[in-house]
C-alpha cells in the first residue's frame, strides 16, 4: 500500500466528512469560537443555520427552530423538514446562506480554518463548535444553552452523558484494561487514531488504553512493523464516507498483509468494525450507544 499517496487521499476525505485531522484550535478554545459575536438579544427573532449534521442534531435536543441545514445522505431531525439546503459542511452554498439572513452560522473547529475567512468575507456571524472529544462537546453545548436560553435542555443533554460515564465506570470497575489500536480508513488508505481523535477519546472513557501514547496530533501515519511490536488486544476500524467499500479494504489488507496475522488481536478474532452512525470523526449525540458498543467491544470474552 502507497502509504504517503493514502494519507493525502485520507486527509482530503476527512475534510469532506467534517473529520478531525487539520485545523484544530487549541484546548484553550473550549467553547464555541466565533467569526463575530451576534448582538441580536436571544429574546428576538433567531435565524440559525447549521451546515453540519451533529450541529444540527444538537439544536434539535435544544428545541431550536434552524432556517438552514446542510444538504447531506444522512437523516436530519424532522423539526427541520422545512428548513433550506445550503450545501455541504465543507464548502456550504454562500449565495443560499446570505439569502436566509441568518443571526448565526454553526459549523466545526476542524472547518474554520476553510470556512471562518468565507463567512467573514460574507459578512456573516458563525460559530465553530469543537466537538473533537466528548468533553469539548458537552462544553459546547452547554454554551449553546446559555446563548439560546435553553439552559433547562442543554443541562439534561450534558447530564445524560455524565450519567452513562458514571454507569461505565461503575461497569469495568476492577476489569483488566485492554490495549486498543484504532484505524481510520477510506477506500486506499488508512491512518491510525491517537487519544485526540474523538473515536479515541471514546475508547479513553471506556477504559481502553490506546496504543499510540504521547502524540499531540489526531491521527498518524499507519507503521505496521511499530503497531505490531504494540500488540494490541483489540483492534477497532473505522470507516467513513463509503463504510462498504472501506471495509471490503480492511479485510483485503488484513488477508494480504501478512504482518496482520501476528497480532494477538486479528489471532483471536479481536478485531471490530465500528458503526459510522455512531463512531463518526467529531461528536454527536448518539455518544452513550457508541460508549455502550464500546464496552460490549472492550471486555468481550470470545
Amino acid at each position: 500500500m502507497n502509504k504517503r499517496m493514502g494519507a493525502i487521499l485520507l486527509a482530503g476525505m476527512l475534510v469532506m466528512t467534517a473529520a478531525c485531522s487539520s485545523g484544530t484550535p487549541s484546548d484553550s478554545n473550549a467553547a464555541a469560537s466565533q467569526t463575530a459575536a451576534p448582538a441580536a438579544d436571544v429574546q428576538n427573532e433567531k435565524r440559525v443555520i447549521a451546515t453540519t449534521v451533529a450541529a444540527a442534531q444538537i439544536m434539535d435536543a435544544l428545541e431550536m427552530d434552524l432556517v438552514g441545514v446542510p444538504t447531506s445522505t444522512k437523516e436530519l431531525p424532522k423539526r427541520y423538514d422545512g428548513a433550506t439546503k445550503v450545501g455541504n459542511p465543507m464548502s456550504p452554498n454562500m449565495e443560499v446562506v446570505k439569502s436566509l439572513d441568518p443571526t448565526d452560522v454553526l459549523s466545526v473547529t476542524t472547518l474554520e480554518y476553510d470556512l471562518a475567512p468565507v463567512l467573514k468575507n460574507a459578512a456573516v456571524d458563525a460559530t465553530f463548535l469543537n466537538l473533537t472529544s466528548l468533553e469539548k462537546m458537552n462544553k459546547e453545548i452547554i454554551a449553546l444553552g446559555d446563548k439560546y436560553n435553553r439552559q433547562k435542555q442543554a443541562q439534561a443533554i450534558v447530564a445524560k452523558y455524565q450519567d452513562k460515564q458514571k454507569e461505565i465506570n461503575q461497569k469495568i470497575a476492577g476489569k483488566k484494561q485492554p490495549s486498543v489500536l484504532i484505524l481510520l480508513g477510506v477506500p486506499g488508505s488508512y491512518l491510525v487514531a491517537t487519544e485526540n481523535s474523538y473515536i479515541g477519546d471514546l475508547v479513553k472513557l471506556a477504559g481502553g488504553i490506546n496504543v499510540v501514547q504521547g502524540q499531540k496530533v489526531e491521527y498518524l501515519a499507519s507503521n505496521t512493523e511499530y503497531l505490531q511490536q504494540a500488540n494490541p488486544d483489540i483492534i477497532l476500524r473505522a470507516a467513513h464516507g463509503l463504510p462498504d467499500e472501506v471495509i471490503k479494504m480492511f479485510d483485503k489488507e488484513f488477508q494480504k498483509n501478512d504482518i496482520w496475522k501476528h497480532f494477538e488481536a486479528v489471532q483471536h478474532k479481536r478485531v471490530y468494525d465500528l458503526q459510522e452512525d455512531l463512531f463518526g470523526t467529531t461528536g454527536n449525540l448518539a455518544a452513550t450507544e457508541a460508549l455502550d458498543e464500546l464496552v460490549k467491544m472492550l471486555y468481550s470474552t470470545n
